[in-house]
């Protein structure tokens, strides 16, 4: 046999061995995903929560986290900063167990706002009803903490043009899998890369409502300050805004006791802009990355410390 022919027979071996593997790991996530449903999100969210509890401490993320939070909250006692940690993780492992239930954990009525699991505050229903009903485009802004996926839940539940940017799995197979559950309770999906920017500015001239979480590190983005530190983020939210000089909103969720969740839509925050009346690129994101940092410092033990935000 030639060699370019045994090498390109070796190399289709090695693709066929990996997707069967691929395929072998969706199958294994899928039957996770059916017990987790099975149990139902309060018993998911605890088992969930119990796991991660456990077994966070074990990975590198342990370190990762705890020196995040070390730096971030230095007035903190070291029995506060332990709580801290130790709430994440369980915050994550209930996040985790609650993906199969999202359409389920939004029982919010309009009608009857105290009595489900979702409350909303006066304020935030009549900004919603608001941008729902203006026939405008808008920008939100949300970030890890206690159930992220959950403002894009609210948008397609209660009749909202949306989009979303996710990241998309590395496993096409799992990849696949989550798109299906995802699509059923939220809007119009665009998977991050090179083809975003443009995917998110196509929906914005469609008048949809876009959403992106904000609060990771964007290695070639300008440099702000977060929780006290100088961290690369993500200017794209702010460049949409200056293109379609569209309002932007920030959207969060905030887990309750006994299972519950409040979610909050701040009102148009008043970006930054540069002598010409445009958007400051820089200011803006500053200016959003603030008020990220403040919903962290309210609720750090919500949010997703597992990361390097802050990595040079």
């Amino acid at each position: 046999m030639p060699p370019g022919l045994r090498e390109d027979r070796r190399h289709a071996v090695k693709a066929a061995l990996r997707r069967l593997g691929e395929e072998a790991l969706a199958a294994l996530i899928r039957g996770g995903f059916a017990v987790v449903k099975a149990l139902g999100p309060d018993r998911a969210g605890a088992i969930g929560a119990a796991a991660a509890r456990t077994l966070g401490p074990l990975t590198s993320a342990h370190r990762i986290a705890r020196e995040n939070i070390d730096a971030a909250f230095p007035e903190k006692s070291a029995e506060e900063r332990a709580a801290i940690l130790r709430e994440s993780w369980e915050n994550l492992g209930r996040t985790a167990s609650e993906y199969v239930h999202l359409g389920d954990l939004w029982d919010f009525d309009i009608d009857n706002p105290g009595a489900g699991r979702i409350e909303l505050s006066p304020e935030s229903i009549e900004r919603f009803i608001r941008l729902r009903d203006d026939g405008k485009p808008a920008i939100f802004f949300a970030a890890h903490l206690a159930n992220w996926e959950l403002p894009a839940v609210a948008a397609q539940r209660n009749g909202l043009a949306s989009a979303a940017l996710y990241r998309t799995p590395n496993n096409p197979a799992i990849a696949r899998d989550i798109l299906a559950m995802r699509a059923g309770v939220m809007g119009l999906l665009i998977p991050a890369g090179l083809s975003a920017p443009v995917a998110m500015m196509e929906a914005l001239d469609q008048g949809l409502h876009l959403g992106m979480l904000v609060d990771q590190r964007f290695g070639r983005g300008p440099k702000v300050q977060f929780l006290g530190r100088t961290a690369a983020a993500n200017p794209l939210l702010a460049r949409l805004a200056r293109r379609f000089d569209c309002p932007v909103h920030g959207a969060r969720a905030i887990r309750l006791p006994g299972g519950r969740f409040r979610l909050e839509l701040t009102e148009a925050v008043e970006l930054p802009r540069d002598a010409k009346g445009q958007v400051d690129i820089q200011a803006a994101t500053q200016a959003v990355n603030d008020i990220v940092a403040g919903w962290i410092r309210e609720h750090p033990g919500q949010w997703l410390w597992q990361h390097r935000r802050w990595r040079d």
